[in-house]
């Protein structure tokens, strides 16, 4: 139990209080007097019928204002406190005494060193960091705060050690020991350049490790300045948008807006009034609504999966790319255009454009410059950096270290085909962490859906017919996709078939929820 005593400053209440408690044959564990001149007790529980004697007795002595039972000590909340900021600490992190034993540390100690903290507790920080004099620099008259190059699990680190002081009774200054706090050479490196960072500089965060998301970023960076319309192609999850909005960062317009109309979402009346906007007095609105040619004014505006835009809405935008100008739903004043136009997708604008489903006129207007965002499966290389770097995001949201990637899940990441690419890789890290109970990641943390391998080609001794063989590869196509496509009607978006093809092949070879394994 403990209690929490507010008093008057008076010359011997502290022992009045001491009295009571030993005329009550009570243990006490501790007791602090804060700086308001609070008196906190901890003692152990007792009796109901002992405590109603107690508070009663205390609340009388002179001076005391009131009594009353709190949850923690200060000096608990304190160490708790401490103890919580230790742990989320990502650098290792030591506390010794004057002799160099060590008093505290914290998880990423004992994670480095994969070690208990009874192991650790009480050994000398010498037998751990190695390269610098603990013991001599602790017995200088004038213990100030330095900073050295030491060696910890064989490897180079930056140690800041700072010394811990108390005063006596005279007010001289009394060393206690120090916190010693390591920095690696990479910890290091991301501060100096996080420090040094440039704001414009929006390319610097792309992984490119691989030869195909390098070049991707370099002719990126060459067209981020250019005024011309951007197409960037590439699959579901590559991260086009993220590129796009990196593109109007380095860009002249960076300090206008970016917005953005996803033109597979929207029916064609929304899709238009969000684009255009309307007048006064349209569709019983007394106040005219800029629509997002206007809002964007400046700066950038990306037209997210323009192969989905209607017919009519591609006429619409074709003329406004000629004229320069546009004028609002219900008006008839024309009104400047002043944007960059950054368009995505998934599909393939030129074969939709000979079968008639795109406008011809828009899309030589549109793709001036193009960019092809790699999917995964063509950039491998930055499978493992891209994990840690989501790792890191994830693990700083969710307020806990970050877990390391073992050999198995390094080995499952690199060979699982990735059908929804660098989306889908955050997304399955995202729940493995939030699950995680550990500090490692293993190939069963990953849960994802399972993917038969890549069609080889065949032999050229094979038994059947070609009709044969070619249902046999449309059935594994099928049986490959539908985990990640399991509606008809996104399956047949996905291969350019009608829902009622895919509805009918998926029925054909027993392909459904309860056949295969979401």
């Amino acid at each position: 139990m403990r209690l929490e005593i507010s008093c008057q400053d008076r010359l011997g209440i502290t022992q009045d209080v001491l009295d009571i408690l030993v005329a009550h044959e009570i243990d006490l564990r501790g007791i602090e007097i804060d700086p308001t001149g609070k008196i906190f007790l901890n003692f152990p529980n007792i009796e109901f019928a002992d405590f109603q004697h107690l508070m009663p007795k205390i609340r009388r002595i002179q001076g005391i204002d009131d009594v009353k039972t709190t949850l923690f000590m200060p000096g608990e909340r304190e160490k708790k406190q401490l103890l919580a900021i230790l742990r989320t600490l990502p650098d290792p992190v030591f506390s010794i005494d004057t002799r160099g034993q060590i008093l505290m540390c914290n998880e990423a100690v004992t994670s480095g060193l994969e070690m208990a903290y009874a192991e650790i507790g009480g050994s000398d920080i010498s037998e751990l960091v190695k390269g610098f004099n603990f013991h001599r620099w602790m017995e200088n008259d004038d213990v100030q705060p330095q900073s050295s190059k030491v060696k910890f699990i064989q490897q180079d680190y930056l140690a800041d050690m700072l010394p811990i002081t108390v005063a006596d009774e005279e007010n001289n200054v009394i060393m206690a020991g120090a916190v010693v706090m390591l920095k690696s050479e990479m910890r290091l490196g991301q501060q100096f350049s996080a420090f040094h960072q440039p704001q414009t500089d929006s390319f610097d965060h792309f992984v490119t490790v691989s030869s195909a998301m390098a070049r991707t970023v370099k002719e990126a960076k060459q067209v981020a300045d250019l005024d011309a319309p951007i197409v960037i192609f590439g699959e579901t999850g590559t991260g086009k948008e993220m590129i796009a909005r990196a593109c109007h960062n380095a860009s002249r317009r960076q300090s206008a807006a970016f917005l953005a109309l996803n033109c597979a979402s929207l029916p064609d009346s929304v899709a238009e009034t969000e684009l255009f906007g309307y007048g006064p007095d349209t569709y019983n609105q007394q106040e005219a609504r800029p629509g997002l040619l206007e809002q964007a004014k400046g700066g950038t505006l990306l037209l997210d999966e323009v192969a989905d835009m209607s017919s009519q809405l591609q006429a619409k935008l074709l003329r406004v790319l000629e004229d320069g100008e546009f004028r609002r739903v219900g008006e008839r004043d024309p009104v400047p255009v002043d944007v960059r136009f950054i368009c995505t997708t998934c599909r393939d604008l030129g074969q939709l454009v000979e079968e008639g489903r795109f406008r011809k006129e828009l899309y030589y207007r549109l793709n001036v410059l193009s960019l092809i965002m790699p999917s995964l499966k063509e950039r491998r290389q930055d499978i493992v950096s891209l994990a840690e770097s989501f790792i890191q995001q994830h693990s700083a949201k969710l307020g806990r270290r970050p877990a390391k990637l073992s050999k198995s899940c390094v080995d499952f990441l690199l060979q699982y085909p990735w059908p929804g690419n660098v989306r889908q890789l955050q997304n399955a890290l995202y729940r493995a962490l939030s699950l995680l109970d550990g500090n490692e990641l293993t190939k069963e943390d990953i849960q994802l859906p399972s993917c038969a391998p890549s069609v080889t080609y065949i032999d050229e001794n094979f038994e059947g017919t070609l009709d044969e063989e070619v249902k046999k590869f449309e059935k594994d196509l099928l049986r490959r996709l539908y985990p990640s496509y399991p509606s008809t009607r996104q399956l047949a978006k996905k291969l350019g078939l009608s829902h009622t093809a895919i509805a009918n092949k998926l029925r054909e070879y027993g392909i459904n929820k309860a056949t295969v394994k979401l």
